[in-house]
């Protein structure tokens, strides 16, 4: 499972599509969703008229790869777009694997939301990604640039998805103990608009 707003590099969708070839080779009945639309949020747009980094980079790897793994490709990775929150909610509940990708840049609450879920992240080693993943703790942390480490990543989870379900739990505790709605992240809200108003 990749979730991302949009799909653009500094969300790390090129780095995903590009870990899926060697994914798929190891594992030919896996399927690939991912979640999010066609625009861009962040940084620069794509070339005029070269169609949206989804489909750049999709060509890109499509091209690269041998006939056979191409229909495996094809008939895999499933474009979702953009769904309803209770539908994403649905969907990282049946995944084995989510990956996190993302520039150094503000954390995006899927990711939170997916660590609540019990999912076994595989993230990039950057920050803010780092103030909630724990290398083999709370999640599995690659090169955000390095798509054979995130395929590799990826595999051995889906391989033997019971080994890692501890690092599952141990995210969920994670958000339950740093970011519960009531408990610690409504009050820490009201206390810094105290703090804000009386100086």
């Amino acid at each position: 499972l990749f979730i991302a707003r949009n799909l653009e590099p500094y969300r790390g969708y090129h780095s995903f599509i590009r870990s899926v070839p060697k994914i798929l080779k190891k594992h030919p009945d896996a399927f690939i969703l991912i979640v999010g639309s066609d625009g861009v949020s962040y940084g620069a747009p794509p070339p005029k008229g070269k169609g949206t980094f989804k489909d750049i980079f999709f060509k890109e790897v499509q091209d690269s790869i041998s006939k056979e793994l191409k229909k495996v490709f094809t008939e895999r990775v499933l474009f979702l777009g953009t769904i309803k929150y209770e539908d994403l909610i649905k969907v990282i509940q049946i995944s084995t694997v989510h990956v996190y990708l993302t520039y150094p840049f503000v954390l995006s609450w899927s990711l939170l939301e997916s660590m609540s879920c019990e999912s076994t992240i595989v993230a990039s080693d950057t920050e803010p990604v780092l103030e909630v993943i724990e290398n083999n703790k709370t999640g599995l942390l690659v090169n955000f640039f390095d798509y054979d480490d995130i395929s590799d990543k990826v595999s051995s989870v889906l391989s033997e998805p019971e080994e890692f379900s501890e690092i599952g739990k141990n995210a969920r505790n994670f958000i339950v103990e740093n970011y519960d709605l009531e408990k610690i992240s409504i009050p820490r809200y009201l206390k810094l608009i105290e703090d804000t108003i009386n100086g």
